[in-house]
């Protein structure tokens, strides 16, 4: 087998090898070969925990040196590392971007691809900003080597577009990490997996990980089959007694102890598995949101102009767009948190609404994990009506026990995201919103989330920059454009932008104006297109606008009625005493649900025919 160093043919440019690292008793890196050669992009991929940002550290020399093992680059090669949490410094942003060395000229292009303005303060800025100002610093300084850790976090989808194209036309090396599937597939040529404390490599892209991985692991698993049949049959010759045999069968004995150290390494290295489960809280109504022709400014700018959604009970919706554009703003206005300046939103019967926003800022400083967990005091949490011990709560979304008294400041973006999480999944729910959920979190979380909201039977209203997420997830997504225009279609991002291709061009973020696919975002605005002609109104006949009044009416009544009835059966003694009246009530809620129900389909079937003839 050819040296990981020299594999491709070109002499690396920055490489380690053998390198070993513990961190206090517990070992990170065990030998661990990775190797850089000049315009490779390659990820490094593995868990949250497995040492990921402490090797691309070592790679950058920055703070952390290997117990043993090689450290080599080539003479004179510039290496720039950009940290999931940049700090920002200067008076300025290009203020910023020349202090690692780079042109002025350079670093007004960059910030002006991010777009950024040069000139802006470096102080107050957002997520967002910070990290495409770190970016477009590094672009500008021309490095041999760039070493990403995390670079999506916080980027809408336009500025990942951006750095896709960045990295694409750099003749820089690039080792990534990153949990954006959508964005690895499409930038890199390696893949390095960090697992077991060594790194793994196969010399193609992130797209073709996921099967390499599956036959890894199922030929570690038949080693460790053969390796527990193996340990059985030399146990069962120890058992016999191996101290009246001859010194040779001492070497046997060593053997087996040797085989009993392996099996406990593969035992000591398994991933610890996260549980999450989420449990509806009953049927909500056929309609959850109704939203018409709604309309909403700030000052002098509109950021929704008369949109109209209907959302329906087991949608999963996901919002789209630029940062800025007023995605958390929508969601807000449709859950009614928020006034509109005009139209209306109507929210359905019987929502039992969780929210995990972006900002986390369900999280204070002050707390710790403990007091976040159990808001109400007390050492347990009620998990979908069953009572359960904080630490075995937490233990489920990988959180020790030492950890939960520690304030939430010691978290990591990850941690905080599964913290966040773990609250929202205790209570039963049959509405989910969820901003910016993948932030920070590892594939196999992710690929968790996915299956559990992919199994969850409410409804989902998703706001994500991830475009895989998106992809797998949604039945339908409502894009803006940050000028005000909301589009709605069927399925996920790739289904949106194969539906309308031009939709963002000259999209407007928080930071300024976008133009898709352009690698740039300093692009003119398109002017905005010319009003629709006023469609003809044709009302309902008078039987069928009558009938969509007594809907409304029923639809409205129908949650009271019920709760009526369900309060008289939770009596314990009820049936006991009088059984036939209990029989005669159970068949009085059964009617009122079913009355809920049709009248809900009639609801709906009227509506849509009043649009249709409005059309």
């Amino acid at each position: 087998m050819a040296s990981p160093l020299r594999a491709s043919g070109k002499a690396p440019v920055l490489a380690l090898k053998d390198v070993r690292l513990a961190d206090g008793a517990k070992p990170l890196f065990d030998g661990v070969d990775l190797a850089l050669e000049p315009r490779i992009r390659a990820c490094l991929v593995g868990r949250n925990g497995a040492g990921k940002s402490t090797l691309l550290k070592i790679l950058a020399n920055q703070g952390v040196e290997p117990d043993s093992g090689e450290r080599s680059a080539q003479p004179g090669s510039k290496i720039v590392y950009v940290s999931q949490e940049p700090e920002i410094t200067g008076d300025t942003l290009l203020d910023y971007c020349t202090a690692g060395g780079a042109e002025d000229y350079e670093a007004h292009a960059t910030l002006a691809d991010f777009g950024l303005d040069y000139a802006k303060s470096t102080q107050g800025l957002s997520g967002g900003e910070r990290r495409r100002a770190a970016l477009a610093r590094a672009f500008a300084e021309q490095p041999d080597v760039l070493l990403l850790d995390e670079p999506t976090n916080h980027l809408d989808i336009f500025a990942i577009q951006t750095l896709e194209e960045e990295l694409a036309g750099s003749k820089c090396a690039a080792l990534i990490v990153s949990h954006d599937r959508a964005f690895l597939n499409r930038v890199t040529q390696r893949t390095f997996w960090l697992e077991h404390r060594k790194v793994r490599r196969l010399d193609k892209g992130f797209a073709e990980f996921e099967l390499w991985s599956e036959q890894v692991l199922s030929a570690e698993a038949d080693e460790e089959r053969r390796l527990n049949k193996q340990l059985e049959k030399e146990n069962a010759w120890l058992a016999r007694g191996v101290q009246g045999r001859r010194a040779r069968n001492e070497g046997r004995r060593r053997a087996l102890m040797d085989l009993r150290g392996q099996k406990k390494d593969l035992q000591s290295d398994k991933r610890g598995s996260m549980t999450m489960a989420v449990e509806s809280s009953g049927t909500s109504g056929k309609r959850v949101v109704e939203a018409k022709h709604v309309t909403k400014r700030f000052g002098d700018r509109t950021i929704i102009e008369d949109f109209s959604t209907r959302i329906l009970r087991g949608d999963r919706v996901a919002l789209v767009g630029p940062n800025g554009a007023g995605k958390t703003t929508l969601v807000r206005m449709l859950l009614g948190e928020i006034p509109i300046d005009e139209g209306t939103v109507q929210l359905g019967t019987n929502l039992e609404i969780s929210y995990v926003d972006q900002n986390r800022m369900a999280l204070s400083e002050k707390m710790t994990l403990w007091d976040f967990l159990t808001p109400g005091g007390g050492d347990s949490i009620l998990v979908r009506g069953i009572a359960k011990h904080v630490a075995g709560y937490a233990k489920e979304f990988l959180f020790t026990e030492a950890q939960l008294r520690q304030p939430v400041t010691s978290l990591s973006g990850g941690e905080r995201n599964r913290l966040l999480l773990a609250r929202a999944l205790a209570s039963p729910t049959n509405l989910m919103v969820l901003d910016e959920p993948t932030n920070d979190l590892d594939m196999d979380t992710l690929d968790l989330l996915e299956e559990l909201l992919a199994d969850f039977e409410g409804t989902l209203i998703l706001v994500s920059h991830d475009r895989d997420f998106i992809d797998r997830l949604a039945t339908s997504t409502i894009a803006m454009n940050g000028h005000g225009k909301v589009l709605e279609t069927p399925g996920g991002w790739t289904d949106l932008i194969d539906q309308a291709p031009d939709f963002f061009k000259g999209a407007r973020g928080a930071a300024g104006d976008f133009a898709t696919g352009t690698g740039s975002h300093k692009a003119v605005l398109t002017p905005p297109p010319a009003p629709a002609p006023p469609k003809k109104t044709v009302k309902l006949s008078y039987k069928d606008q009558r009938r969509l009044e007594e809907c409304e009416t029923l639809v409205a009544a129908s949650p009271k009625i019920i709760a009526d009835i369900e309060a008289k059966l939770a009596d314990p003694a009820f049936y006991a005493k009088d059984p036939v009246s209990f029989d005669k009530v159970m068949k009085s809620l059964d009617k009122a649900r079913a009355d809920l129900a049709t009248a809900e389909e009639e609801w709906l079937a009227l509506e849509e025919k009043r649009e249709t003839m409005a059309s």
